[in-house]
């Protein structure tokens, strides 16, 4: 099984669409996207990687072909979102495995490597996120995330990502085009929207969430790789310096050119990623 395929699962109640890579006999690699994104922003990097493991890439509830909650204030978190990830693992008998998330998916990352799942993730990749985040950059990302734009066709929906995001590098037509298409959901009018539930910044508000994941990342046992955009508004430089001196004491590789965040496309983040899962 060299392409992707999809799947659905029920997890904690809720039908999740999972994008599946490789042979299930492999080693699993979970790679979890960022806060209004899917898990079709992988299949570069998924494309590569699946020659050497089972790769899993699900679409977090809300987003995607994932259901929606029905009680967002309580379900879109962090520890629903990390329960489902373990639910996931159980239902397909995986013992262990390695974990790219994404911005919101390195803090499911971070809140399980560091608890429920530590000693079960056994190298962690985290994509451009921190234990805390900056009051302008989570503005930044609530103030699009949370009013979704109507356009009258799925090309002004392209437009729109490719200036939304821009900071994630140089994508290519190709690439943008399967993010249009994974990201594009008809209103009821016939109108072209995103695909997520906009209520999925109701994350935001909660306490002990993102934002509140220091305790968590002290406690992380994996072997660790921290990538950061070198523009990235929501990874500074400063923190990324504190999380390299405490908790798993990570690699890290700071990628020029690129803002929040870095799109996992181009070779030399796939070689980087690829030689630090070995």
């Amino acid at each position: 099984m060299s392409g992707r395929t999809s799947r659905y699962f029920t997890l904690r109640g809720r039908e999740i669409h999972v994008s599946q890579w490789g042979e299930p006999d492999r080693p699993a690699l979970v790679m979890w996207h960022g806060l209004a994104r899917t898990g079709r922003d992988f299949d570069t990097i998924a494309g590569v990687l699946c020659r050497d493991y089972f790769i899993l890439a699900p679409d977090t509830l809300g987003r995607g072909l994932s259901q929606w909650a029905t009680e967002p204030e309580h379900e879109y978190r962090l520890d629903n979102f990390g329960a489902m990830a373990g639910e996931l693992l159980d239902q397909l008998g995986i013992g262990t495995c390695r974990w790219i998330g994404t911005s919101m998916g390195g803090a499911i990352g971070m809140h399980l490597a560091g608890g429920p799942l530590r000693g079960r993730i056994s190298h962690l990749v985290i994509n451009d996120i921190g234990p805390e985040l900056p009051a302008a950059a989570v503005e930044r990302i609530r103030t699009y995330a949370g009013n979704p734009p109507v356009f009258a066709t799925v090309s002004e929906l392209e437009a729109w990502l490719r200036t939304v995001y821009a900071p994630f590098g140089l994508l290519t037509d190709s690439e943008w085009r399967v993010m249009a298409d994974s990201s594009a959901r008809r209103t009821d009018a016939g109108q072209v929207t995103v695909h997520y539930d906009p209520r999925i910044v109701a994350q935001f508000a909660a306490k002990n969430d993102v934002g509140d994941q220091w305790a968590s990342y002290d406690a992380i046992t994996a072997r660790t790789l921290l990538l950061r955009g070198a523009q990235s508004d929501l990874l500074s430089d400063d923190l990324a310096g504190r999380m390299q001196a405490r908790g798993p004491r990570p690699a890290r590789l700071d990628i020029t050119g690129v803002g929040h965040a870095p799109a996992l496309n181009s070779a030399e983040q796939i070689d980087s990623i690829r030689d630090f899962l070995l």
